[in-house]
């Protein structure tokens, strides 16, 4: 069964001309793109999507980061998508992360970390709530899913 989760490409990629990139990267990968906005987040939808984080010492710098400048904001779709994502994603701040990754490809910050993911099904549902509607999430099938999949239908 295919499970959406958050991806958004983050100030720091936007400003760096990465998003092209990004997206090439999950697109290769065989996943769904079902949603995309490009937004300056408010500080307060920001604190609401790092809600879970608030009393922790990084909170506000996050939230001032998050809406300090346009952001990419994108629901991607596929089976086992959220840990495909945290995968391709790898370690939180490029200078720990993976070669291969994204962020062990074009990070090296120990503040900035170019993509934020949703962790779980829990945080996915969450997230997409906070900046699309229903009827913002297109359905539809890719030619190539049974390429992809590996389904025969």
């Amino acid at each position: 069964m295919a499970e959406h989760t958050l991806v958004i490409i983050k100030p720091d990629a936007i400003q760096r001309h990465l998003a092209g990139e990004v997206i090439a990267r999950f697109e290769t990968k065989g996943l769904k793109l079902v949603g995309a906005k490009f937004m300056q987040a408010s500080e307060d939808l920001c604190r609401q999507l790092y809600d879970v984080h608030q009393g922790k010492p990084f909170f506000e710098g996050v939230v001032k980061f998050l809406s300090s400048a346009p952001v990419l904001v994108m629901v991607w779709e596929a089976e086992g998508v959220i840990e495909i994502v945290r995968r391709m994603m790898g370690a939180t701040f490029g200078c720990d992360a993976e070669p291969g990754t994204i962020r062990g490809d074009f990070g090296c910050s120990r503040g900035y970390n170019l993509v934020h993911g949703s962790d779980s099904s829990e945080s996915a549902e969450r997230e997409i709530k906070l900046f699309f509607q229903p009827v913002e999430i297109v359905d539809y099938k890719l030619i190539d899913a049974d390429w992809l999949y590996g389904k025969n239908d």
